[in-house]
C-alpha cells in the first residue's frame, strides 16, 4: 500500500512538472491597441479593441503564435485611450514603447496619426536620428500617404482617392442627369477636411459635376440650421457629407426639419458604420458611401461575429484591426520573433522589417496589396443605407 503511494506521488509530481513545463514553453506577446475610447468618436476605438480581442482569441484558441525558439506565443491585448487628442496620442505611444509590447495598432484619428509619425525615426537605422524606434500598425486614421512620414509607420486603411474616382464615375454612369455637388465638412477633423477637399472636390469634377461649394461645421457641433440654409440655397443634385457619424446625423435630421431634399447623399468613409444607423436610419436612408469592408465573404461574417462577442461591430475600421492582428502573426513567425524580455528592440526591428517586405496581405475582403510606401491598396465596394442596414449596392469583386 506504502509503495503504491509512493508511485502515486511520484506520477503527480511527474504530472505537476509537465505541466510547469508546457506552461513555461508559452510566451505573451504583447501587442498594444490605442485609439479614442472617449469623446465624439469613441465609437472608433471600442470597435478596434473588440476587434483586435477577437482576432487574438481566435489565434490562441487555435494554437497561438509559433516563435523563434520553438515556443508557443499567445496574443496579450490591451487597448489605451488617447482621446482623438495629438499630445495624448503621443503620450500614449511613449508610455507603450516605454514597456514589453512589441508593436501598437492605431491610431483612430489623423489629426493624432500625424503628429505621432512625425515623433518616430524617420529613416529606419538612421543613427542620427533620435526618433522613437517602435513600429506603428494603423488600422483607422486614413488620411492620405500618412506612413510615409517614417519607417517605422505602417498602414492597414484604404485609398480614399481610388474609392471616391471609382465612385463618382460609377455614380455619373448611373446617373447622367446628376449634373452639380455641394459638400457639407467638419472643418476641424484632419480626415473630413481631407476627403472633401483633396479628394471629393478633386474627383466631382473629373466626371463634369459642377462644383456649387460646401457649408461647414465643427466636430462638436450640435446645431445646423445655418449650414442646411446654405445647402438649401445652393440646392445641389448631389450632397457628398464629409463628416462623421455624429454630425451626420446631425446635419441629415436638420435636413429632414427643414424639408431640404436632394437628389442623392454620398457619405464620409467613417460613416459607413452601425452608429451612423443607430443615430438616423430614417434620415440617412440611400446615403452611399465606398467601403473596404462587409460582410460579403465567410471570413468577413465570422470576423464579425467573432467581434460582436467582445461586444463591438466590423466596419472598414474595426475590420482592419481584426486583419492587423493576423498580418502580425504572419510576421513575428516569419521573422523568427522571441517575444523575451530581453529581445524587445531586436523583436520591434524584425517585426518593422517583416512589415515593410510585404507584398500583399491576405484580409476579410480578399488579398491587399502593400505599397513601396506603407500603404495598402485594399478591395472596396459601394454600400447604401436600406431599411436601416447597410446593403451592398455595387461590389467591384463580383461584377
Amino acid at each position: 500500500m506504502r509503495r503504491t503511494g509512493l508511485l502515486l506521488s511520484s506520477a503527480l509530481v511527474a504530472v505537476i512538472g509537465l505541466c510547469g513545463t508546457a506552461a513555461a514553453q508559452e510566451r505573451a506577446v504583447i501587442i498594444k491597441g490605442f485609439g479614442a475610447k472617449s469623446g465624439v468618436v469613441r465609437s472608433f476605438g471600442i470597435n478596434s479593441e473588440a476587434a483586435m480581442r477577437a482576432a487574438a482569441d481566435a489565434i490562441n484558441s487555435q494554437g497561438g503564435v509559433k516563435l523563434g525558439d520553438g515556443t508557443i506565443g499567445k496574443i496579450d491585448v490591451e487597448f489605451l485611450d488617447d482621446r482623438c487628442t495629438a499630445e495624448e496620442g503621443i503620450s500614449v505611444v511613449r508610455r507603450i514603447a516605454a514597456g514589453p509590447a512589441l508593436v501598437a495598432i492605431g491610431p483612430g484619428c489623423s489629426n493624432v496619426a500625424e503628429p505621432l509619425f512625425g515623433v518616430l525615426q524617420r529613416k529606419a537605422g538612421d543613427a542620427s536620428d533620435s526618433g522613437l524606434q517602435f513600429p506603428i500598425f494603423t488600422d483607422v486614421a486614413i488620411k492620405g500617404g500618412l506612413a510615409k512620414i517614417s519607417e517605422w509607420a505602417f498602414r492597414n486603411v484604404p485609398s480614399e482617392i481610388d474609392m471616391y474616382n471609382a465612385l463618382f464615375t460609377w455614380l455619373k454612369t448611373k446617373n447622367p442627369e446628376l449634373k452639380t455637388i455641394f459638400a457639407g465638412v467638419e472643418e476641424n477633423f484632419a480626415h473630413s477636411r481631407a476627403s472633401w477637399y483633396a479628394v471629393m472636390k478633386e474627383a466631382a469634377p473629373k466626371v463634369g459635376l459642377e462644383v456649387k461649394g460646401e457649408a461647414k461645421w465643427l466636430l462638436e457641433d450640435t446645431n445646423f440650421a445655418q449650414q442646411v440654409r446654405e445647402i438649401k440655397a445652393a440646392s445641389p443634385d448631389i450632397l457628398a457629407i464629409a463628416a462623421h457619424p455624429f454630425t451626420t446625423c446631425g446635419v441629415l435630421k436638420e435636413m429632414r426639419r427643414q424639408g431640404v431634399k436632394v437628389k442623392l447623399l454620398v457619405g464620409l468613409t467613417s460613416s459607413s458604420s452601425m452608429e451612423t444607423l443607430q443615430g438616423c436610419a430614417r434620415e440617412a436612408e440611400g446615403i452611399v458611401i465606398p467601403t473596404s469592408f462587409a460582410p460579403v465573404t465567410k471570413e468577413a461574417e465570422a470576423a464579425a461575429a467573432q467581434a460582436a462577442k467582445f461586444n463591438g461591430s466590423l466596419d472598414l475600421h474595426s475590420a482592419a484591426a481584426y486583419e492587423n492582428i493576423f498580418i502580425l502573426k504572419k510576421v513575428i513567425e516569419e521573422q523568427g520573433v522571441l517575444a523575451k524580455p530581453d529581445t524587445v528592440q531586436a523583436d520591434r526591428e524584425k517585426i518593422r522589417k517583416g512589415l515593410a517586405a510585404l507584398k500583399e496581405t491576405d484580409g476579410l475582403l480578399g488579398k491587399s496589396k502593400r505599397t513601396e510606401d506603407r500603404e495598402a491598396v485594399k478591395p472596396y465596394m459601394y454600400v447604401h443605407a436600406k431599411d436601416g442596414k447597410w446593403a451592398v449596392l455595387f461590389n467591384p469583386l463580383t461584377n
